[in-house]
């Protein structure tokens, strides 16, 4: 693996492994308070309850974190994994009032935090179009 690839794992992954890790025993309110925002961009997260939706984000988090870490895990699955989690990102700050300008994609203030995930997106797509050099 090459020191660039191993950069766009590793950066991000310890990044999303510690976020999730600081999610383990997420009181219930603060699950509520991420769970309703997480369903505009994934709607189905709405039929779990606030618990089983901390725990859920909390272990998806560490998951793809871990994926992205363990470098015998292939370039495209970690990628795959990546993509799912930023692209829900993505798709939450585009469905959510107030977090982009009128034109539907620059960010507002608010949105910036967001937004800026989008990175994520971009290095789960080079990941998973990386193709070895032979």
């Amino acid at each position: 693996m090459s020191l660039s690839t191993a950069v766009l794992r590793i950066v991000p992954g310890a990044f999303i492994l510690n976020s999730g890790i600081g999610k383990l025993g997420l009181p219930p309110e603060a699950a509520e308070s991420l769970q309703s925002m997480a369903v505009r961009g994934v709607p189905p997260l709405k039929k779990l309850t606030r618990e089983q939706f901390g725990k859920f984000i909390s272990y998806g988090e560490i998951s793809v974190g871990a994926a992205l870490l363990l470098l015998f895990i292939p370039n495209k699955i970690a990628g795959l994994a990546l993509a799912a989690f930023s692209g829900s990102l993505m798709s939450m700050y585009l469905r959510t009032p107030g977090m982009t300008e009128s034109d539907g994609v620059r960010p507002t203030q608010d949105g910036t935090p967001i937004a800026k995930d989008s990175w994520l997106l971009a290095i789960a797509i080079a990941l998973i179009v990386w193709r070895k050099n032979k």
